[in-house]
């Protein structure tokens, strides 16, 4: 037997899936994380899987593991104390930055806090032109000294940015092999590793991030292996990147740059696959956990995908599915401002103490509590039984907190959490699709993580979208995510030249060296030969832009009339992303890139036929539930998710329970359970 399990942590759950793929059998479970030790969560929750499934540690052969361990550690300010080594007149390029302003009236605006501070950003006296050629060269007595004062400074990481060393990396491979000679243990990286690629800025804070991210990956992928193998489980776990795909542990050490939206990308994969199997191409992916909502555009089943993100004010050029965050969650705390307007968030209660209603500590009034009080949650207990749930304190901080300072009843106040928090999810909404040009009343919205299916069915209804898919097992969505991944690496390197005229020999000598670069990456990943895929694009531009768009290339050999149907590809790719080409402007390609790619085996998900049983025996009750449609709290029939087969079908109001999520049907709305046992909500 061959399991795989996929676990997900998060701010507030950890969630985990198991999988037997001879089978086809399915076991979840979910539990608190565990923020000061991530890995304790998983260790424990896997161990408790396998115990519940009755099967032995030696028969998973896949694990595979999304992580928000990078990202909190940015956010929060818990990195390495990290140098800088870069070329004279280069050390304030991270602080002078772009120069703009992130909004032009604000101005109290606070400056993102530089990874490296200024005594550790330290200046070397040599310059690489922009065509590669050496023309001062690294001084090694220079870089000893620095080397021997960063070391009585104490220094965690180094991170190595030369100018134009994308064009030669010879310094920077000169300048990292004294660094590990003189500071043996310092993690260390450099750009032309990290983002062989132009632009100064975005350069330095992606390599900055990278190193200084190094020894807190490090420590956590040391201590989860060592959970791992103490569970007896034979190999090690699989990290989700950015990009949708997975890598090993080594390299995600080497790389941790590339995790920094691990979770969110987990969630992406995850609904695209269920969302193909459903028949439903076009997507908008909308998990909402206790922490944050992430929201993902799908066309065609394929996730939007961009190279530029930014993440707590600093820019990341790292490939990466392109999710849009919010501080909006079941744990988002609902406050008074200063003007006594109700705010909610981004602040969290997180998974201690959580919401009031856990029991745990917490006094702030939460999402989750707002739900409790309006009876949507089941007032009594979640995770089917595992969890208690105190509805009196959940009443008591919304009350104390926020209704006594509005001077508005309990449900009113409750109600105003819930209409605020999913105000601010649907401005999430739009920033992928009105502002990118898309309707979302042509999409079909995903709705998952723990409180995701809590809250759909009102955005959709108020965004016009017309279908809302819930999943059989929304809450752990992410972790089946991980099962369904494959693995990937991105390479990349600036090169720019006439597009229009391009060599067609270096052209092919640019790809053939990233080519080899990817080989190599997956013969280290351990993916055999004739299972590895490659994938050639060029970011193109036209002649005095100052952004590029991806355009697929030709495999092999080019020759001058392949470089002729590039420069056709990208006037047709301008034109449907802007709406207009100049097929007579000059061209200009900047960057090139290959991914590598190797299939996992999937979950096999068979459709079930019709007939799924009687919604008389799949309802387990009745209580009062709120909605404001209606003028206040409303009998409503609870039913028992799992019993609803394929075919069922149902109208509003109606209350779904499971044991990783609540999905809430609102009154007048159809549901109905497809064969994948899908729940569909229409509007």
């Amino acid at each position: 037997m061959l399991l795989r399990i996929g676990v997900d942590t998060g701010g507030t759950f950890t969630d985990l899936a198991l999988i037997d793929p001879q089978t086809g059998a399915f076991r979840l479970h979910k539990l608190s994380s565990t923020p000061d030790d991530p890995s304790l969560a998983i260790a424990q929750g896997i161990a408790e899987l396998l115990a519940a499934d009755g099967a032995d540690p030696s028969s998973v052969a896949y694990l595979g593991h999304g992580t928000t361990v990078a990202t909190n550690a940015v956010i929060e300010g818990h990195i390495g104390k990290t140098a800088l080594l870069t070329t004279a007149g280069f050390r304030d390029v991270i602080e002078l930055a772009r120069q703009r302003r992130p909004d032009l009236y604000n101005l109290d605006i606070d400056k993102p806090h530089p990874i490296a501070a200024r005594d550790l950003r330290r200046e070397l006296d040599e310059r690489t032109a922009y065509d590669g050629q050496r023309l001062r060269p690294v001084d090694p007595a220079q870089v000893r000294a620095i080397l021997a004062d960063l070391a009585s400074a104490g220094v965690e990481a180094v991170a190595i940015v030369l100018l134009h060393s994308y064009a030669n990396p010879a310094h920077e491979r000169q300048v990292k092999a004294l660094v590990e000679q003189h500071l043996p243990g310092v993690p260390v990286c450099s750009s032309s590793d990290v983002l062989p690629e132009f632009r100064e800025y975005e350069r330095t804070a992606t390599t900055l991030l990278n190193a200084a991210l190094m020894p807190v990956m490090s420590r956590y992928l040391g201590a989860l292996e060592r959970r791992v193998r103490e569970l007896g489980l034979p190999h090690l776990p699989h990290i989700m990147q950015s990009s949708g795909g997975i890598m090993g542990p080594a390299a995600a050490g080497e790389k941790p740059v590339n995790t920094l939206f691990s979770g969110p990308s987990a969630g992406v994969i995850g609904a695209a696959h269920v969302g193909r199997l459903a028949g439903f191409a076009d997507l908008i992916t909308f998990d909402m956990g206790g922490t944050s909502t992430d929201v993902c555009l799908v066309e065609q089943g394929q996730p939007a995908f961009t190279h530029q993100r930014a993440i707590a004010g600093l820019p990341l050029k790292a490939p990466t599915l392109d999710v849009h965050s919010v501080g909006a969650g079941g744990g988002s705390i609902g406050w008074i401002d200063h003007g006594g307007l109700l705010k909610v968030g981004p602040r969290s209660a997180g998974a201690r103490p959580g919401p009031a209603c856990y029991g745990l500590g917490g006094t702030e009034p939460t999402v989750t509590d707002a739900n409790v009080v309006l009876r949507r949650l089941n007032p009594a207990y979640l995770l089917d039984g595992r969890m208690r749930i105190d509805s009196e304190r959940s009443a008591a901080a919304i009350a104390e907190r926020v209704a006594q300072s509005l001077g508005r009843s309990l449900t009113d106040a409750a109600q105003g959490i819930v209409r605020i928090v999913n105000v601010n999810m649907q401005r999430a909404i739009r920033v992928i699709s009105v502002e990118r040009g898309r309707d979302p009343r042509q999409f079909t919205l995903v709705a998952f993580g723990g409180a995701g299916p809590l809250h759909a069915a009102e955005l959709a209804r108020d965004m016009g979208i017309p279908r809302v898919l819930v999943p059989e097992s929304p809450g752990v969505l992410c972790a089946l995510g991980l099962l369904v991944a494959d693995i990937r690496a991105d390479f990349g390197r600036t090169a720019p030249m006439g597009g229009d005229h391009a060599d067609p020999a270096r052209l092919t000598a640019i790809f053939a060296d990233l080519e080899a670069q990817a080989r190599a990456w997956l013969e280290r990943e351990q993916v055999p030969a004739d299972q590895g895929l490659l994938a050639r694009s060029v970011d193109m531009r036209y002649l005095g832009q100052d952004y590029e768009l991806p355009v697929a290339a030709m495999a092999g050999a080019l020759a001058a009339a392949d470089v002729g149907t590039l420069v056709e590809r990208f006037h047709r790719e301008h034109e449907r992303v802007y709406g207009y080409c100049a097929p007579d402007a000059p061209t200009q390609m900047v960057s090139f890139r290959v991914v590598a790619s190797a299939a996992v085996p999937k979950p096999s998900f068979e459709p079930a036929a019709a007939g799924g049983g009687d919604l008389a025996v799949a309802r387990v009750g009745e209580r009062e539930v709120w909605f404001g449609d209606a003028g206040g709290f409303v009998a409503c029939p609870i039913y028992r998710r799992a019993s609803l087969g394929p075919g069922i079908e149902l109208r509003g109001p109606a209350v779904l329970e499971q044991m990783d999520a609540t999905t809430v049907v609102l009154p007048g709305q159809r549901a109905y359970v497809d064969s994948y046992r899908n729940v569909i909500l229409e509007m």
